[in-house]
């Protein structure tokens, strides 16, 4: 496709993304009092959790603290619900880069990225008590600990959208593998330094300090890792063999042998060899 139709797609898939998030945000809306009860549910939990060992209270601050807040939950919601609509808008995007039987894999995407990321953004919910304890835990006794409720928000919301995205890391493996771009056995050689580097970044993407949330971001991304490195390694055995009785149909090579095979034919990079 020309650059120009590119844009054009691209902003016609924004815009749709955009009315999406603005329903969702209208509808949310009328759900303010549960959606605030759930925001503020881990911060209760913790403070429980305390005791009365730290005093800590929640408040807003400014005349438009109360409505900027409930526009920002409202928006939360509206894009955590809408999540595979607008990961789907994302893939598609680059479906018209893609073969043919490349495209077939948008389905799998839409299917398994939108759930992956609901699923991180709820293992962050599940986790954020544990994180503000230890952080709230630092207050001297005879010290108050006033929590702004924007700052609290932020917290919230950056723990659980860093889960949300850690956990689309492997699809995207998975993908790469399935367009013939990643060899199974290139994850197999470097998986040490894989795992060690998913413990880095969940060391430092974790807002808060304690190394349980750090673990529960690091141990269930280095097992989907590990799943899809089995998925890789299975994808690429099956190509081998088909390749070896010489019956590789034309729905299992891939995507990146099929543009060198294209080449070829067309003569590109007959020099190089």
């Amino acid at each position: 496709m020309p650059l120009a139709d590119h844009l054009r797609e691209l902003r016609a898939r924004m815009l749709r993304v955009a009315m999406v998030l603005v329903v969702g945000l209208v509808v949310a809306w009328f759900f303010y009092n549960q959606l605030f009860g759930l925001i503020l549910r881990p911060y209760n939990d913790a403070r429980i959790a305390l005791g009365a060992s730290v005093n800590t209270k929640p408040y807003i601050s400014g005349a438009g603290g109360p409505l900027m807040l409930q526009l920002k939950i409202c928006g939360l919601a509206a894009l955590v619900a809408s999540s595979p609509y607008w990961l789907y808008q994302i893939w598609g995007f680059i479906v018209p880069g893609l073969h043919p039987k490349e495209r077939r894999w948008t389905r799998l995407f839409a299917a398994v990225a939108g759930p992956l990321f609901v699923a991180g953004v709820a293992a962050g919910y599940y986790v954020l008590p544990r994180g503000l304890e230890v952080l709230i835990g630092f207050t001297p006794s005879n010290v108050q600990n006033l929590v702004e409720f924007s700052d609290y928000f932020s917290f919230l919301t950056r723990m659980m959208l860093v889960f949300g995205v850690a956990f689309e890391i492997p699809l995207f493996v998975v993908l790469l593998n399935l367009a013939g771009v990643l060899p199974g056995r290139a994850l197999t050689t470097y998986r040490p330094w894989i795992i060690v580097g998913v413990f880095v970044f969940a060391a430092v993407a974790t807002p808060s300090t304690d190394p349980f949330s750090m673990l529960m971001l690091a141990i269930p991304m280095t097992v989907l890792f590990l799943v899809s490195e089995v998925i890789a390694r299975i994808v690429d055995r099956r190509r081998a063999n088909a390749r070896e009785f010489g019956d590789l149909a034309d729905d299992e090579v891939s995507p990146l042998d099929e543009r060198r095979q294209d080449a070829r034919a067309t003569g590109v990079g007959e020099e190089d060899d």
